[in-house]
Order: structure tokens, then C-alpha cells, then sequence
């Protein structure tokens, strides 16, 4: 081949070579950089912020837990280390430092891997913002060319904030904000120098510098940062000294995260799930929008309920460990071992065989026994406090603290408010009572309290226990029949006096949505389940003069520059669900309840304040209520166990010492906080508790639901007696005139 043109064929192809490796090179590097619209529109995901009424955060809800932190309040100690230890020459570079590339480059060439870095905060945002952690050449040129993008798209100040508010800090933390609250319970604007430091030094290597495990390496890392300030001039000579003497104290319950250690975890887990769904709908996402959700919850009042159910809870989950005997109860331990074992993620890979050996030999671990047992036996409560006028959520427990504490994903679990539903027991009765007033009788009604039988139309015949020792054909007020909780009153109030179907009437007019039967065993809260929040709910029209109020837990929902994407409730849904009087009169009979009856418990705590309520109990004691409210606050308290085979025993089982003590210890705390709204702590009445119309045998009030009649007939006495009829049921009853009454 003529070597001119074999020269001329070499040249070409080093030119296509050049062309084809360049196109390649170009084509590799760019693709998957940023589009300039990214650029100006990164997307980072945000934590939700979850706040109390009263600002207080409760709790995160993100992907990636990180809170936008504006320029303004980053502390400038914190800004001034971290240029110091990363980017001395920040303010001057234009995105990267070409010596330092270059340099680093003939290093990691001559290495033959990627060894040594010499990437600029600009770079280290573009990888935190667009790339992964992959270490690579491509990587890193790809990072170099998005920086420069950077620098021309945001100034230095921009370009530091995002940086601030990107970057991981360890312990699932990303961002100044939710750094210095988990590792020092601060607002960035309160770190020390110090503080700053060390979170700076953190940056280098977060798990490893955490001080956590090596105290000393976080020092000597610190100390390196604080030097290094010192060297370039942002701090002096004296604040150096002052601040490598300063221990470093760790905010260590936040760090630490346990739902128990957390002030509303089940309110929280409400709100992800439920305002999760909502928000979805509506095109935001609750985990990474950074939005700011203003919640109705007081803290205080949150705090005061907590600690109400501990105080209870510790001393009645001893009394109830003495009095629980397994070995009465060994079926029931060997059914719950069974189920823990299946529990075993890999317990349905395995064969029968190995299976029944798995079993055997768990049933032989002492260990796991005990956590059965423990699990099994820990008292679970649901506590909810609503405000009366409004039906704003002020506090909810959703479990046990002791639940709490033993299981660290506790904070996901069964939602003891909201998420169960128990029969109520005599807590109902209050329904059954309002019923029977608006059909016509008063608190000062006569009703025989003695033994009652009735026969359904299967032909069985019902016959309630718990007729308070009364001997056939004694009676008592309705007053004294709700105070002492006799079962035979309520009992003879729903089948002679009202009617179930009347009393499912009233108790959906008031809240209760759950399914309930119409048999007379709903006078004893024996025909239904509902759950605490129902109960709540439905007392709110009682405490609200008749008017029920539907229970809420949103104020308002921002996204993250402020911007309401859901405006403040003006208003909850309000029902007339009672005449006002019959609501007071409800109110004079639950005070009964606390004042003298079975909520008694109730007193020992609250002095300050009047109270209304009712207890419930149901037959095999699995369940203890006390539903009441004062003039201005509901409190629902539901105690019992998860497992319903699981129940109660002696006297301590009665809900009077179960669940009342909580409401009282509650209530106590909030009205002796000066500093909390809630003042009010009389029931206003407008009704006249002086009834003279009572009746010689049934003793129904009189009003205008009865049909007027001339007949009458002496009695022993010579006084007329009247019969008159019922408009509602059609019961002829007999009536006593009044000698001042005109009839």
C-alpha cells in the first residue's frame, strides 16, 4: 500500500476514533444530567411537621426526615465551620476547583481506583440533589458539570441553603432543623458553638462520629472543626480554648426515638393514615411535601392524660398481676403460645413436622413464655378528651404506656380509641334514660327497681341480674336508679317505658354509628359494640345542652412556604340530638353518678370542678367504661385487655375503680392549670327539679305527651286518681292529682 495513502487511512480513523469515543464520552456524561427545568425546580423530599394547637411538634411523617430551614435562621457559627471544614474557598469558586480536580485525578488514575475526593459543596449538593452515592469517574464528572449548573442558577446564599437543608446528618436525620432537635431537643437558632461544630464534624462519616459508640472520636473530630475555624479566622483564640473544653450533651430519648418517649403517637398514626388518604386525593403527598399540619391537640392537655393513665395504670396492673393466676389458665396460655409461635416470620415455610417441633421447644423457653404471658396480661386503655362546645380532639392514648414502652413499632399499633369496639355495658344506659325522658317522665319519676322478667318473642324469658337488693314492688327515681346503676330499672325503662327502637333512635341522633340491636338487653349495653371515640362523641350532646358535636383533629395544613392548602375549621358538624332541657336533666342524673353513685371514684380526684358521667361494666368483666364531662371538656376512658378471654377479677374489676379514677385524675389536672382556657367549672341549669306529678303505680311524669281524662276513682285516701294515656307507647297510666294542679 502506497504509504501516503496508508498515512492518510491512519489519520481518518484516529479522527473517527476521536469522534466516536467523543460522542460517546459526550453522550455518557450527559445523559441523566438535570434538565434545566430540575435545575430550577429540585425535588427533595420534606418531613411533614405534625404540630399541636399550641405548637408543639409531635412527631415527623416523612420518607426522609428533613424540615425546611430558611437562610435566616441557619446560625452563622454553623454556616462559617462548615466552610471552614469543607469549602474554605466557597465564596470564590465557580462550582468546582479545577487544580484540585486535576490533582486528584493523576492521584485516583495512578491508584487505579477512586481514592481521593475533591468535591465542593456545590458538587456535594448536586450529588445529594440528582445522583447517588455510587463511587465512580462518571459520577463524579457528572457532578462537576451539574455544580456549574448550579452556580449559574442560584446565588452562593441559595446554593448553601439548599445544601444545609439536603445534607444527612445520621440517625435518619437530613437537614440542620431535624438534626439539631434530635441530637440536642434545640432550634438551630440556640446551638452553641460547640454544637455546631460537632454537627458539622458529623458530615464526614455521621454513624461513625456520632459519639455515640466512641465518644472520643467525636471530640477529637470536633475539635478539628473548631480549629480549623479558628485558623481561618471566624472564631478567636478565646472562643477556641472555651469551646474544645465544652462537653458535648446529647438530646439521647430523641435520639433514642421509642413511641413512649413520643407525646401523641396513636393521634399521629390517625392523621397519616386518614389525612394521608385525604391529601393523596388532592395531589400532596403527607411524606415528602414538607407540608405543616396545625392539629387541634393541646400538649398540656395531652401530657396531663398520659400521666393520669400511668399513675392509674401502674398501680392496677399490679393488683391485677397478684390476682391473675396462669395456672388456672393453662388452656389459654397454650392457645397464646400457639399463636405467638405462628407469629415466627418463617413458620409457614416450614413443615408440619418442624412446626410441632418449633413449637415444643418454644413452649420450653422460659423466656418466651414470659413475653407471652406479659404481652397477654398488660392492661390496654383508650382515653379520648374532647372539647365540648367545639369537638376539637385535645388528647387521645391510644395504648397502654407500658404496651409502649415494650414494643419499640408500638406506635402503628391497635389505636384503643378509634380502632376497637367493646360492648359499653352500663355506660349505655344514659341513652336509655334520655329516651325515657323525652317520652315523658322526670328525674323525680318512681320506677320498681326489684327482680323484672320479660318475654322476648322467642318466648325465652329475660331476666337481668343487678337489682341493687330491691324487694318486689319497691321503688326509685330515676335519679337513684342511674346513680346506683340498678340493671332492673333500665330494664323495665326500655320494654314498659320507651322502647329499644326509640333508644337506637336517640344514640344515632347523638353520635353512635355503629350497628346496635334492638333488644331489650341494649338497656344494659349488652346489644352492640361501639368504641371510646364514639362514646365521645355521642356524650358531647349531653355536656352541650342537647346539641352533639361531630369530634375533629385538623386546624390547618400548609405546605412548606406557608401557603394554606386547608383553611381553619370555623365549625364542627353540630346535630340537635336532645331538647335542651332533657340534656340538662341527663346532666343532674350523670352528676348523680359521680356525686354519690358507682363513678364515685371520680371525687377522690376532682374537687375543683363539677362532673357527669357513667360507668360501664360488662357481665364476664373483660370491659370498664367511664364515659363523662364537665361544663366544658368529654372524656371517654375504655380499660380492659386485647384478648377478651382475658378478664377482670374481684372487686377491683368494677369500672367505679377501673376506668373513673383516670377521667378524675385528668380532669383534676386541667382545671388546677391556670394557664389552659378551661374555667367553667359549674353546669348551668334552666329546668325546675320541683315535679309533684308522680303516679300511684307505674309513676309516670305527666306532660304533654299524655292524653287528658275525666275518669277517675277514689282511693284509699279519697284523693282522685286519673287515667290517662300515653300518646307515644299507648300505656294507660293512673295519676295522682296534685291538689294545686288544675287537670
Amino acid at each position: 500500500m502506497n504509504p501516503l495513502k496508508f498515512l492518510i487511512i491512519l489519520v481518518v480513523s484516529f479522527i473517527f476514533l476521536i469522534f466516536i469515543g467523543g460522542f460517546y464520552f459526550y453522550s455518557t456524561i450527559t445523559w441523566g444530567l438535570p434538565s434545566f427545568e430540575t435545575l430550577e425546580n429540585p425535588k427533595q423530599d420534606y418531613a411533614t411537621q405534625v404540630l399541636s394547637s399550641d405548637g408543639v411538634l409531635l412527631d415527623h411523617i416523612y420518607r426522609q426526615r428533613r424540615v425546611v430551614l430558611p437562610f435566616d435562621s441557619i446560625p452563622t457559627n454553623f454556616i462559617n465551620a462548615l466552610i471552614a471544614t469543607e469549602d474554605k474557598d466557597f465564596y470564590s469558586h465557580w462550582g468546582v476547583y479545577a487544580r484540585r480536580i486535576l490533582n486528584a485525578t493523576i492521584k485516583n488514575l495512578m491508584a487505579l481506583r477512586l481514592k481521593e475526593g475533591s468535591s465542593t459543596l456545590t458538587m456535594q449538593l448536586a450529588r445529594n440533589l440528582f445522583f447517588t452515592h455510587e463511587v465512580s469517574i462518571e459520577r463524579k464528572l457528572k457532578e462537576a458539570i451539574t455544580a456549574v449548573l448550579l452556580e449559574k442558577t442560584y446565588t452562593k446564599k441559595e446554593i448553601l441553603e439548599m445544601y444545609i437543608n439536603t445534607v444527612g446528618f445520621g440517625r435518619g436525620t437530613y437537614g440542620l432543623q431535624v438534626a439539631s432537635e434530635v441530637y440536642f431537643n434545640k432550634e438551630p437558632k440556640e446551638l452553641t458553638l460547640s454544637e455546631c461544630a460537632f454537627l458539622v464534624a458529623l458530615l464526614k462519616a455521621p454513624e461513625h462520629y456520632n459519639g455515640l459508640i466512641n465518644y472520643e472520636k467525636a471530640i477529637e473530630r470536633r475539635n478539628l472543626v473548631l480549629s480549623l475555624m479558628k485558623e481561618q479566622n471566624y472564631i478567636s483564640e478565646y472562643d477556641y480554648v472555651k469551646a474544645v473544653d465544652v462537653p458535648i450533651v446529647f438530646a439521647k430519648t430523641n435520639i433514642y426515638r421509642k413511641p413512649s418517649t413520643l407525646i401523641a403517637p396513636h393521634f399521629v398514626e390517625m392523621i397519616r393514615v386518614q389525612v394521608g388518604k385525604d391529601l393523596s386525593s388532592r395531589n400532596h403527598d403527607i411524606y415528602s411535601d414538607g407540608l405543616i399540619i396545625k392539629t387541634t391537640l393541646n400538649s398540656k392537655i395531652q401530657l396531663y392524660t398520659k400521666q393520669s393513665v400511668e399513675e392509674h395504670l401502674k398501680i392496677f396492673q399490679n393488683t391485677f398481676n397478684k390476682s391473675f393466676n396462669w395456672a388456672k389458665n393453662t388452656k389459654l396460655l397454650e392457645d397464646l403460645i400457639s399463636k405467638a409461635v405462628k407469629n415466627y416470620p418463617k413458620y409457614y415455610n416450614l413443615s408440619e413436622s418442624e412446626r410441632l417441633e418449633l413449637e415444643r421447644r418454644m413452649k420450653r423457653n422460659k423466656n418466651f413464655v414470659d413475653s407471652v404471658k406479659n404481652v397477654a396480661t398488660t392492661i390496654q386503655v383508650g382515653v379520648i378528651v374532647l372539647d365540648a362546645t367545639t369537638g376539637e380532639i385535645l388528647a387521645m392514648i391510644g395504648a397502654s404506656p407500658k404496651f409502649m414502652e415494650d414494643h419499640p413499632d408500638s406506635k402503628h399499633s391497635l389505636n384503643h380509641v378509634t380502632q376497637i369496639k367493646r360492648q359499653p355495658g352500663s355506660s349505655f344506659k344514659p341513652f336509655v334514660y334520655a329516651a325515657a325522658l323525652d317520652d315523658g317522665l322526670d328525674i323525680n319519676t318512681q320506677v320498681e327497681c326489684g327482680p323484672f322478667s320479660y318475654r322476648l318473642p322467642s318466648g325465652e324469658v329475660w331476666s337481668p341480674r343487678g337489682h341493687s337488693d330491691c324487694e318486689p314492688g319497691e321503688t326509685v327515681t330515676l335519679s337513684k336508679g342511674l346513680a346506683a346503676s340498678i340493671n332492673t330499672v333500665a330494664a323495665r325503662l326500655i320494654t314498659e317505658y320507651t322502647s329499644p327502637e326509640k333508644v337506637i333512635t336517640i344514640a344515632r341522633r347523638m353520635g353512635i354509628q355503629s350497628q346496635l340491636r334492638a333488644f331489650p338487653s341494649l338497656s344494659l349495653g349488652a346489644a352492640g359494640e361501639v368504641s371510646p371515640y364514639e362514646m365521645a362523641a355521642a356524650f358531647t350532646g349531653f355536656a352541650n345542652e342537647g346539641t352533639s358535636v361531630s369530634p375533629y383533629y385538623i386546624n390547618s395544613i400548609e405546605d412548606q412556604w406557608g401557603n394554606v392548602i386547608q383553611a381553619p375549621k370555623i365549625k364542627s358538624f353540630q346535630k340537635d340530638a336532645l331538647k335542651p332541657d332533657i340534656a340538662q336533666k341527663m346532666t343532674k342524673l350523670m352528676m348523680g353518678v359521680v356525686n354519690g353513685g358507682t363513678g364515685y371514684e371520680v371525687k377522690k380526684y376532682l374537687k375543683n370542678c363539677e362532673a357527669a358521667g357513667k360507668t360501664g361494666t360488662t357481665n364476664d368483666y373483660a370491659d370498664a367504661w367511664f364515659v363523662g364531662y364537665t361544663p366544658q371538656l368529654v372524656c371517654a376512658v375504655w380499660v380492659g385487655f386485647d384478648d377478651r378471654r382475658i378478664t377482670f377479677t374481684g372487686d377491683y374489676a368494677y369500672a367505679s375503680k377501673a376506668a373513673a379514677p383516670i377521667f378524675g385524675r385528668i380532669m383534676s389536672k386541667v382545671y388546677s392549670d391556670p394557664h389552659l382556657p378551661y374555667k367553667q367549672t359549674k353546669f348551668v341549669f334552666s329546668f325546675s327539679e320541683n315535679t309533684d306529678s308522680l303516679s300511684a303505680s307505674s309513676n309516670h311524669y305527666i306532660n304533654d305527651n299524655f292524653v287528658n281524662s275525666d275518669n277517675y276513682f277514689l282511693n284509699d285516701s279519697g284523693e282522685k286518681v286519673y287515667l290517662k294515656v300515653s300518646r307515644t307507647n299507648k300505656i294507660p297510666i293512673l295519676f295522682i292529682k296534685p291538689k294545686e294542679d288544675k287537670i
